[in-house]
């Protein structure tokens, strides 16, 4: 359905059609998670811009990371995930990240969560002898169904501290609802970019309109870009998760060579961030799209089994992975920055809570440590609804510092569209950047930013949210001259001390 977006900082007496305790705009894990615990305190209304599958989390299969295994515990688990996030990780949130996941994957089995289990407990998807390259314990379960749950009202949502107002399409309506809590869990902004795992629905528009109505953003500069999405054509990208290279698999170019311990010492089990840039210059050197992602000298029964949704998918697209290399390029995969909260998923307006990939809680830093991500969803909504109900009203403090997007320039920029920001977003501040191409994005995002109309259905509200959130990446990419991370500037390669902080973003600040 169309949604129409708007953020309502007051509300007028008498102009609320309904009113609820709790308002979450978003479907996937985070929010119908949020939801579920919520409904325990009070009336909740869901409100989501599309199907309640069009989400991230029915496409995960790293799994959810959780100290649980024998051997296993949540201070090597937090000592990883500050070893992933290239020395910008909160530590206190990510000690609640790590600490609080045991109790958060109970909670997913007394749910109804189908794990799968061995032996009546639940399965570790990845062994010590083929390890994740991020995660050297057994640490991952397999990833669950999507949490289901029901979005009481059909429709869109859209933001606001105090009230929302959603447009159905169906029916041409617009109707507004008043709240106690307001809670964005709206996913990503990988639709920021010409090739990405992220469904179309992936644009944005909690992390845009949250800027817009005064919050702080940060970390922006920092999009993950997942090494190995299936790249064949006519096929929407396809998440080929780093466990197949943990199984084995290798990549060549398409000439055959292997490449990896050219660039690597950790080969095929390097970082993602490594992994993507290596992959990237074999492609530009070879001249083609893509390079290939072998497992034909794995055993045909034990890919299968070990990777059954891979297998199914591929072959759908006509391709046996057990008989030939698997082609894959890099994607945009996920969005480390977003609405600066705190460890209770408090932004800096009171009333409003974000969790998920569209909220910043600091645990990710500069790169993202793979599985991390479904954790942080369940452990921060449970937070944020805690925090209602404990302490409510509360607001993380304003970051000393913030800035605003720089002035509107002219510039060349075209007419903006989907596509149009897309392959933009991919030339110039991709995986590989520089001053000279970051400038130029920043230039005709913020003429098309200002000259944008105003939205008025979900098609147009979408790429004005993908033009504003693009134009926050840029904007941070440039203001960071050195590589940390996810982010990598080929004028400044090395990570440098006075950069070991985050930039941070607030509508209606001053440089």
């Amino acid at each position: 359905m169309a949604t129409r977006y708007k953020a309502l900082q007051e509300a007028e007496a008498g102009t609320i059609g309904s009113s609820y305790d709790y308002i979450i705009v978003g479907s996937g894990i985070a929010g119908l998670y949020a939801a579920l615990l919520a409904r325990e305190h009070g009336s909740v209304l869901v409100l989501t811009k599309g199907s309640i599958d069009d989400c991230n989390t029915r496409w995960a299969q790293g799994g959810i990371a959780a100290p649980i295994g024998a051997g296993d515990s949540a201070e090597k688990h937090l000592r990883d995930t500050i070893e992933a996030g290239a020395g910008l990780v909160d530590e206190e949130a990510a000690r609640v990240l790590t600490s609080e996941a045991a109790a958060r994957i109970e909670d997913l089995v007394r749910l109804g969560v189908p794990f799968d289990t061995s032996e009546g407990e639940i399965a570790l998807e990845i062994l010590t002898e083929s390890p994740d390259p991020a995660h050297p314990s057994r640490r991952l379960p397999p990833h669950p169904e999507p949490i289901r749950g029901s979005s009481g009202r059909t429709g869109g949502g859209a933001l606001a501290v105090r009230a929302v107002r959603a447009l159905n399409a169906m029916t041409d309506e617009a109707s507004e609802y008043s709240c106690r809590h307001l809670i964005l869990a709206t996913g990503g902004a990988g639709q920021m970019y010409r090739v990405s795992t992220n469904p179309a629905v992936a644009t944005g528009d909690g992390i845009a309109l949250a800027y817009r109505a005064g919050a702080e953003v940060t970390d922006m500069e920092f999009v993950q870009f997942h090494p190995t999405a299936l790249r064949l054509p006519g096929v929407q990208p396809f998440l080929i998760s780093e466990a197949v290279r943990g199984e084995g698999g290798v990549l060549r170019d398409v000439r055959g060579e292997r490449f990896m311990p050219n660039y690597d010492e950790r080969a095929e089990l390097a970082p993602r961030d490594v992994v993507a840039r290596a992959i990237v210059d074999r492609i530009e050197g070879t001249g083609a799209d893509h390079v290939l992602l072998d497992v034909t000298h794995l055993d045909r029964g034990h890919v299968i089994a070990r990777f059954p949704q891979i297998y199914r998918f591929c072959l759908d697209a006509g391709l046996d992975i057990t008989r030939e290399p698997i082609p894959v390029s890099p994607a945009a995969h996920y969005t480390m920055g977003g609405v600066r909260t705190n460890v209770w998923g408090e932004t800096t307006l009171p009333g409003l809570y974000a969790c998920g990939e569209c909220a910043c809680t600091g645990v990710h830093g500069a790169n993202r440590l793979a599985s991390n991500s479904l954790l942080e969803t369940v452990v921060f909504a449970q937070r944020v609804v805690q925090r209602t109900v404990e302490s409510p009203g509360g607001s993380a403090p304003l970051r000393a510092g913030a800035v605003a997007l720089s002035e509107a320039v002219a510039a060349e920029a075209g007419v903006p569209t989907r596509e149009a920001v897309q392959a933009m977003m991919w030339e110039d501040a991709g995986m590989v950047r520089d001053a000279g191409g970051l400038s130029r994005a920043k230039a005709i995002l913020s003429a098309w930013d200002a000259s944008l109309p105003a939205p008025t259905d979900r098609e147009s509200q979408e790429l004005t949210d993908l033009v504003l959130c693009s134009r926050l990446v840029a904007e941070a990419a440039l203001l960071r001259e050195e590589s940390r991370g996810a982010h990598y500037r080929s004028d400044f390669p090395e990570a440098r001390d006075e950069w070991r902080r985050h930039l941070v973003f607030r509508g209606g600040a001053r440089n």
